[in-house]
């Protein structure tokens, strides 16, 4: 680890306070995605190579508003504990404290990741996957990263709009927590970050 991890994760913290502060979301979406985009073609702690950085940038969907909730966390559900392999970070251990509903596209479930301080945990995989986004899903917020889009202590906002690859997407040194069964959602979402063609490796 190196003072420029931790430069990576201020700016990611920074880029999603200014999404929360935007009067408009649309206009947060914009400034994520050049954030997004200046991080990793610039940034040495970049998961992209020498070819993924000259790409110039991470592919979008154009935004929907209608693919942004507020959704209420609802804690009636059964406990789920998962412990999950990493390459780097030994097991981590994932508690599912809720699920969320997303208008017709269905309910997610929502976890508790491990480690210290911990932090909410919201993946998801699509029809798309496989396709035009990474089969093994995309992530929505992951808070101990800073992937946050707001709430209160009864909801969270979730936008669709703001989906993106983990790093083992990037490169496959890395290892990530996937989507699981009630991570996934049986229509396409296109919306959020795409693949390139061919992918990235």
């Amino acid at each position: 680890m190196s003072l420029t991890l931790l430069d990576w994760r201020r700016l990611v913290a920074e880029l999603y306070a200014r999404v929360r502060a935007a009067d408009d979301p649309e206009e947060g979406w914009r400034a994520w995605g050049a954030g997004r985009d200046a991080l990793f073609v610039g940034h040495p702690d970049s998961p992209l190579d020498e070819a993924g950085r000259a790409r110039g940038g991470l592919p979008l969907a154009p935004y929907d508003p209608a693919l942004r909730f507020r959704a209420r966390l609802d804690t009636d559900v059964e406990p789920a504990r998962l412990q999950l392999p990493t390459a780097d970070d030994g097991v981590v251990a994932m508690d599912r404290i809720g699920r969320v509903t997303l208008g017709d596209l269905g309910r997610l479930d929502v976890w508790w990741l491990g480690g210290y301080g911990g932090g909410v945990f919201l993946p998801v995989r699509d029809a798309s996957a496989g396709t035009t986004t990474s089969g093994g899903g995309r992530y929505l917020l992951d808070t101990i990263k800073g992937a946050d889009l707001g709430g209160d202590a009864s909801s969270l906002v979730v936008d669709l709009n703001f989906a993106y690859h983990p790093s083992c997407t990037y490169d496959p040194r890395w290892s990530c927590p996937l989507a699981q069964e009630g991570n996934r959602l049986d229509s396409v979402v296109a919306a959020g970050e795409q693949l390139p063609p061919g992918g990235w490796y």
